[in-house]
C-alpha cells in the first residue's frame, strides 16, 4: 500500500469534483472537466498520463461518427464488457451535470475507435430509450447485470430539480431525491421499465453499487430528505426469462454508513471501499474490503494508509477510480504552498498487491510517438480531432462570451451560478444576455444592465446596436453629430414697382413732416 503525492503540471484548472476517470485497457481518460470545452481539446476528455510523479492531461478526439458529448459532472458510469471476453472496451454514462447546472437525461456510449497511426480515438454515441424514461439526474448509479444469457442495464437513485410546475424564483435551484424507482434498460432495443419496489422506500444518492452476476448491491448513500446515511444493505436480483422481468429486493444489515466514496475493483469478486462523508461534517478516513460471493456480500476493514495532514484537516474530499485497485484522491490546498496552479493536492493511493501497475498502466511509453503523428490539417476545421497536443489555453476558461452563460460581464456583476433566478419571464435555467458592440464586442447580462424586459424585448426584435455600461460613453463620443436642418424662411412675394415707389414717398413725406414740425 502506498500514497504518493503527485503534481499537476498542466490543465489543472480542469479538475474538479464529480469528475470520471474511464480505463480501456492501459489507457486511462479523465471526463467530466470544468468548464465548457475550448478549441484545443474539443471533446473535453484528457489522456491521463502519469510519470515520475506528475499527472497530465492530454486532449483527446473523436472520431467523426462521434456524437457530441458534454463535460457531465457526477454522472452514473459503469463499464460494458464486450462478447469476446476481453478487456472493458465500452462505458455507459447516463445523467450527470453540465457547466450551466442542467441535468442530463441522455444515455451515452463511449468506446475507443480502431487504432490509426498509432493515434488513440475514442468514439461516443447515444443511444436512443424508450418506455419508462429515467428523468434528469445525477449522483445516481448504473449496473449491468446477466441473467439467462441476457443483459440489462440497472439505473437507480440520484437527484434531480424540482418539478417545472413547482418551481418559483425561491427554490429554482433546490434539488430533491428521485423517487425511489429501479430501471431496467434493453440495450440491444432501447427499451427502458421502471418497477416500484416496495422495500425501498426513501430515495438516495452518492451511494455505491457493486454487481456480480444478476445480483447488485446497494450501500451507504445519502438521503437528501432526512439527511441520513443508513446501514441497509440492498440486495436487489434481477431475473431475466423470456417473458416480463422480474425484480426482488432483500434489505441486510449493515455495519458501515457513507456518502460519495470511491468503490475500486481489485478482483473479479473482490472491491475496496475508500473515502467518502460519514455526516456532513466528518469525512471517512477508513477503507473496506467487500467480497461478493454467489449469494452473499461479506464486508471488512481493511488497513488504511498513513493519512497526510492536508488529508487529515481538509473539510472535503473527491477522487476516482484509475483501476486495478488505484484511486486519485484530491483535498483543497493553499495555492501559496503549491507548485502548481491547482487549488488541490493530488495524491494516487495504491491498495493492490502490484505497486508497479499503476505506473506501468499509465506511463504510455509510445506518446511521444503520438504527439509527432497525424499533423492538423485546415479541410478537418470543423471535426472532432482537431487540437494541439499538449497545448490547452487555460487563459480562456474565463473568457465564456459565447458558451458560457455563467461570466462575470462587468466589475457590478450580480449573476451568481449558485445563487441565480430568473428575472425575466423569458428566462428559464440561463440568464439573458445581450452582446455588447463596442470593440471587440462582449456579451453582458441583461439585469446586471438594469435593462427593463419590455426594453430587452425591444432591442432584441429590433436591429439595434446596444453598448453596455462600461462602453456607452466612448460610444457617444464616437457619434457624428447631426447636422441641423436650415431654418425655413417663409417665401416673399413679388411686389411690383407702382406700390414700392408710392410707398416710399409716403416713408418721405412722414419723415420731412417729423423734420420741420
Amino acid at each position: 500500500m502506498t500514497l504518493q503525492i503527485v503534481t499537476a503540471v498542466n490543465n489543472t484548472t480542469l479538475i474538479q469534483p464529480g469528475f470520471s476517470l474511464l480505463r480501456f485497457g492501459s489507457h486511462l481518460f479523465f471526463f467530466g472537466q470544468k468548464g465548457w470545452p475550448k478549441r484545443s481539446c474539443p471533446t473535453g476528455v484528457f489522456l491521463v498520463d502519469l510519470k515520475n510523479n506528475e499527472l497530465k492531461l492530454r486532449p483527446t478526439m473523436f472520431n467523426n461518427d462521434s456524437c457530441y458529448l458534454p463535460p457531465l459532472r457526477n454522472p452514473a458510469v459503469c463499464s460494458l464488457p464486450t462478447n469476446s471476453g476481453n478487456e472493458d472496451t465500452q462505458y455507459l454514462i447516463h445523467g450527470g451535470k453540465t457547466p450551466n447546472n442542467e441535468l442530463s437525461s441522455k444515455l451515452y456510449m463511449m468506446s475507443v475507435a480502431p487504432l490509426t497511426n498509432k493515434k488513440i480515438i475514442l468514439c461516443c454515441s447515444e443511444k436512443e430509450i424508450e418506455g419508462d424514461i429515467p428523468e434528469a439526474r445525477y449522483g445516481h448509479s448504473m449496473n449491468v447485470v446477466h441473467s439467462r444469457d441476457k443483459s440489462a442495464v440497472v439505473i437507480f437513485g440520484g437527484r434531480s430539480y424540482l418539478p417545472l410546475n413547482q418551481r418559483t424564483t425561491e427554490n429554482w435551484n433546490c434539488v430533491v431525491d428521485c423517487q425511489p424507482l429501479l430501471y431496467l434498460i434493453d440495450l440491444q432495443f432501447g427499451c427502458s421499465s421502471s418497477y416500484l419496489i416496495p422495500e425501498l422506500q426513501d430515495g438516495i444518492s452518492f451511494h455505491s453499487s457493486l454487481a456480480k452476476n444478476d445480483i447488485i448491491y446497494i450501500l451507504g448513500g445519502h438521503s437528501y430528505e432526512n439527511n441520513l446515511r443508513a446501514r441497509n444493505i440492498y440486495r436487489i436480483k434481477v431475473d431475466l426469462p423470456l417473458g416480463s422481468p422480474k425484480v426482488t429486493c432483500e434489505v441486510l444489515q449493515g455495519s458501515i454508513s457513507f456518502s460519495s466514496a470511491i468503490v475500486t475493483k481489485t478482483s473479479p469478486d473482490e472491491f475496496l471501499i475508500v473515502g467518502g462523508y460519514e455526516s456532513d461534517s466528518n469525512k471517512r478516513l477508513t477503507c473496506n474490503r467487500v467480497s461478493l460471493s454467489d449469494d452473499s456480500i461479506d464486508i471488512q476493514e481493511f488497513e488504511s494508509p498513513d493519512w497526510t495532514a492536508e488529508i487529515k484537516h481538509s473539510k472535503t474530499w473527491f477522487g476516482g477510480d484509475m483501476g486495478h485497485g488505484v484511486v486519485l484522491i484530491g483535498v483543497p490546498g493553499d495555492n501559496k504552498h503549491q507548485p502548481s496552479e491547482s487549488n488541490f493536492y493530488f495524491y494516487v493511493l495504491n491498495l493492490g498487491q502490484n505497486e508497479d501497475l499503476m505506473l506501468q498502466s499509465c506511463s504510455q511509453e509510445s506518446l511521444e510517438e503520438q504527439e509527432d503523428s497525424m499533423p492538423l490539417e485546415d479541410s478537418e476545421e470543423f471535426t472532432f480531432n482537431i487540437f494541439n497536443e499538449d497545448v490547452y489555453n487555460e487563459d480562456d476558461e474565463e473568457d465564456e462570451s459565447v458558451t458560457g452563460y455563467w461570466i462575470t460581464c462587468c466589475a457590478d456583476c450580480i449573476v451568481d451560478i449558485n445563487t441565480w433566478v430568473p428575472f425575466y419571464s423569458t428566462e428559464l435555467n440561463k440568464p439573458a444576455m445581450i452582446y455588447c458592440s463596442s470593440e471587440g464586442g462582449h456579451w453582458v447580462h441583461s439585469q446586471c444592465m438594469d435593462l427593463s424586459e419590455s426594453m430587452l424585448v425591444h432591442l432584441s426584435e429590433n436591429d439595434i446596436k446596444y453598448f453596455c455600461k462600461e462602453h456607452v460613453n466612448l460610444a457617444r463620443g464616437l457619434q457624428t453629430p447631426k447636422k441641423d436642418n436650415p431654418v425655413m424662411k417663409p417665401s416673399m412675394k413679388k411686389v411690383g414697382k407702382k406700390p414700392l415707389v408710392r410707398r416710399l414717398s409716403e416713408v418721405k413725406k412722414s419723415f420731412l413732416r417729423r423734420l420741420f414740425d
